[in-house]
């Protein structure tokens, strides 16, 4: 009991000196007031220069990437000196949500609805993809809730960071120096973190929101698809312990795990944002050429197959590769595999397009030049008068004429008997009789 008491003792005599000097900093004027609104205001604008100076170093022109580096490293290393651990932590966060998530998804709704016919004619499965089918009131709640998980989930950030540190007094869960990375550790940083959250996301989905009969199924399946057809506000329209779990967690949990930087947490960020953007948006048009469009492909699949109220609901993973792991891939959405091949088959044809151009464009300035040189075999001659004049005098261009097809054929036999002389390409033209 004396050891208790003396704890507790202890205990109150830190609380009211905590309290005590807290009080003497808060202001006591109007003032003051305005002056520490200013200041936070200020600060909070700064925040995020270091981070979207680094997002435009590939776009400023004038200087080189050494040198925008350089003004980027002393900026980051000023603004860990003038900010707290969490206020960076936080703020970077944040912004990233709306900048690459919430304000493009909920622009992108206002479209929707403003200009439908747009929309509907820029849609994947045009109008039956239209977010007004929903109505107005569902809508409205699908917004609300989306804003409402993204901001709960850094409020929750916030929690955890704070638990940590002032409540268990362990080190925080993001490392924040002034040294950043180098680019190639953060490369590999990124790229661990982003398997760990697919794997994670795989089976959270899987087993959790569609297999075990609990209720994070009901209510993943009374929320998210209630909403039939996804747009992009939809990634974060779900029963908020639900997207917790399945979005949010995989994401922080794996940055945490290897605690990452928070630089490395802000870019893994930006890419887990930017990425539920797309493939829940239902656009044809996506800034990707294999990636994103097969994604978003597999994405619909999947609310298709719970809407069809079919016993098989497959694409529990966003990329694929899991998913034709364990043999959980929707008929209609298609795998990683026919991704690879449709695009192989896309650059072939390309390749076959542009070799076709080029030697179009080789037989028009062999015509216009006509090069006359002896012992060369021409296969691809333009008209029968080129035929006539190399039949000779003796000739008459009556035989020339009615003797084309021979002569075509003979300069065909002498160029495969001579490999070594020029051999023009074969335009495959149609002589006339």
């Amino acid at each position: 009991m004396p050891v208790l008491e003396q704890w507790l003792r202890d205990r109150l005599v830190y609380w009211s000196g905590f309290l005590q000097g807290r009080s003497y900093s808060l202001p006591k004027s109007a003032s003051q007031v305005y002056g520490l609104l200013v200041s936070k205001a200020t600060s909070f604008v700064s925040l995020p220069l270091p981070l979207l100076s680094f997002l435009a170093i590939p776009f400023v022109g004038g200087s080189s990437t050494t040198f925008n580096l350089l003004v980027f490293v002393l900026t980051w290393s000023a603004l860990v000196g003038s900010h707290g651990p969490l206020t960076i932590e936080l703020g970077g966060t944040l912004l990233v949500r709306l900048v690459c998530f919430l304000i493009p998804a909920l622009g992108a709704l206002a479209i929707d609805c403003a200009i439908p016919k747009f929309s509907q004619g820029i849609k994947a499965r045009g109008s039956k993809q239209s977010p007004l089918n929903l109505g107005g009131d569902k809508l409205l709640e699908v917004a609300g809730v989306a804003v409402f998980n993204v901001l709960l989930a850094v409020l929750l950030q916030a929690g955890c960071e704070y638990l940590a540190i002032h409540v268990l007094h362990l080190r925080s869960l993001l490392r924040i120096t002034a040294i950043v990375p180098l680019p190639w550790t953060m490369a590999k940083d990124i790229l661990k973190g982003l398997l760990v959250r697919s794997t994670l996301r795989y089976v959270i989905h899987r087993y959790l929101l569609h297999t075990y009969p609990t209720w994070l199924k009901t209510w993943h399946l009374q929320w998210q698809h209630s909403a039939r057809q996804p747009f992009s506000l939809v990634a974060a329209y779900d029963h908020p312990v639900d997207h917790l779990l399945s979005q949010w967690l995989p994401t922080y949990l794996s940055a945490c795990f290897f605690r990452f930087h928070v630089l490395e947490w802000h870019i893994l960020l930006v890419i887990a944002s930017l990425e539920d953007l797309f493939i829940y948006s239902g656009y044809a048009v996506l800034p990707s050429a294999i990636v994103i469009p097969g994604m978003a492909r597999r994405t619909e699949a999947h609310f298709d197959s719970v809407d069809s109220d079919s016993k098989r609901v497959g694409n529990f993973g966003q990329l694929g590769l899991l998913d034709l792991i364990c043999g959980t891939t929707c008929k209609d959405g298609g795998d990683v595999t026919e991704d690879l091949q449709s695009d192989a088959e896309e650059r072939h044809l390309q390749k076959r397009v542009e070799d076709a151009v080029q030697s179009a464009m080789a037989g028009m300035q062999g015509k216009q030049q006509q090069p006359d040189r002896p012992g060369s075999a021409t296969v691809d001659r333009p008209d029968v008068p080129q035929l006539q004049a190399s039949a000779g005098p003796d000739r008459p261009g009556d035989d020339a004429a009615a003797d084309s097809d021979e002569d075509v054929a003979a300069d065909e036999n002498a160029a495969d008997e001579n490999p070594r002389g020029p051999v023009q390409r074969r335009s495959g033209r149609r002589i006339p009789s």
